[in-house]
């Protein structure tokens, strides 16, 4: 009777979890739908280019500053949630790592954009594209996952939201004011991030004054490698849009934005359930294989089927959506749309996959996934994109992950079917 009682208790802490989570995640999928359609009619699909080129740059430079502790982050925190000392200690030695990598990047950055021609052409919008990486530095969304305080992490989310599209849609009126849309996105993470930032310190009474160099020093020897499988994942999100702006235009680089602008409210969506999921996937799997591997196959086969109708909805009504993004090529985009729709559907896939690589402690293969399968990528890209154009991008991406699902299996395979039996 006890026993069922805490069962149900934890059921229902967990199911409040993933509704406060969704509420604020709902935010970060709705904010490209309200924003895409006015700076592509004010800035033009040239302007949306660049501004993605931007972001796109920002978000690879974040894997500096995150230097894994996105995942490893995660699973430590989760692992020590019960004990406050080795919390502290995790927290300081984290955020003080991050400090040392923000100044290096940001001077790294800066000296870039100011002697390479294709970043001088547009060095305003890549010097305030650089304030996303101060927000990224504050963020403490790493922690609050794995002490899995969802909470505060959709406070978080609403007010940078809710701040970029105030930016955008009080001070984005002309084309030239494009420059101005990352300004925005940096200076919403800053304010939200730092709020929610003091609330953990003064929450946990975290003192900054325990920091050990040694630690810092030791984490991130520890980290590099994991940092290093994060720059290819990284380079393989971020850099098509970037390759496409260079070995073709920043008209090619908006149509790809704007389909990719869709695919990211799959992504993110698949990215933010990986998330929510991941701390409780390594947490069980650590206490129990089978139920670890239980809640594993019920919360990932449920998250499949509802992505699959979500996009089979979009597919049948391609145009229409599309054509909301006001751009000038509504089928040609559309018809786009119906082939990409295939990479979150993989995507969908590959992650469940990859939270038992992590889970598992098979960090070094999934390293060598990544190392393997982003090369592959960009390579196809390169070749890729003069012959089929935007195409091109899109069957690189569709090619990229199905290599790393069939990589991921071959590595949990043999573990997966010994934990199912």
């Amino acid at each position: 009777m006890l026993k069922s009682s805490i069962d149900f208790i934890k059921k229902q802490k967990q199911l409040n979890n993933f509704f406060t989570y969704g509420v604020g995640q709902f935010f970060n999928l709705v904010t490209p739908i309200l924003v895409v359609p006015h700076l592509v009619s004010v800035c033009s699909e040239d302007g949306y280019g660049k501004i993605g080129v931007g972001l796109a740059i920002a978000f690879f430079l974040m894997v500096f500053i995150d230097y894994g502790s996105d995942i490893l982050g995660v699973k430590e925190v989760s692992i020590n949630r019960e004990n406050p000392k080795n919390l502290e200690k995790l927290f300081i030695t984290i955020y003080t790592a991050k400090l040392i990598l923000l100044f290096l990047v940001l001077v790294i950055a800066s000296f870039i954009i100011i002697i390479i021609p294709y970043f001088i052409k547009e060095k305003a919008l890549f010097f305030l594209s650089l304030l996303i990486l101060v927000g990224q530095f504050i963020n403490p969304t790493w922690f609050l996952q794995g002490i899995e305080n969802f909470k505060w992490i959709t406070i978080l989310n609403i007010i940078s939201k809710v701040i970029y599209v105030l930016g955008v849609f009080m001070f984005i009126h002309s084309p030239e004011d494009y420059i101005y849309n990352n300004l925005f996105w940096g200076l919403g993470m800053i304010i939200a991030n730092s709020f929610v930032f003091i609330y953990v310190v003064k929450q946990f009474s975290f003192s900054f004054k325990k920091t050990k160099m040694y630690g810092v020093k030791t984490y991130i020897k520890s980290n590099f490698s994991m940092f290093s499988s994060q720059i290819f994942v990284s380079l393989q999100m971020y850099s098509p849009i970037v390759l496409i702006s260079l070995f073709g235009n920043n008209i090619m680089a908006g149509q790809f934005k704007i389909i990719e602008q869709i695919i990211v409210i799959f992504r993110t969506y698949i990215i933010l359930f990986f998330n929510f999921v991941f701390p409780r996937v390594c947490y069980l799997l650590d206490k129990s294989k089978e139920e670890g591997m239980f809640f594993w196959k019920k919360v990932n086969g449920i998250n499949f089927l509802f992505v699959f109708s979500l996009l089979l909805f979009i597919a049948l009504f391609a145009f229409q959506i599309v054509d909301y993004f006001n751009p000038k090529e509504v089928i040609f985009i559309s018809d786009l749309l119906k082939i990409a729709l295939i990479i979150p559907l993989l995507q969908s896939i590959a992650l469940p996959f990859k939270q038992l690589v992590l889970g598992w402690d098979k960090q070094k293969q999934y390293i060598s996934t990544t190392m393997v399968a982003t090369p592959v990528t960009l390579l196809l890209i390169i070749v890729l994109t003069p012959i089929l154009n935007v195409y091109g991008v899109i069957v690189s991406l569709i090619i990229s992950e199905t290599l790393v699902i069939t990589m991921y299996f071959i590595i949990i395979k043999n573990k997966l079917f010994n934990s199912a039996s």
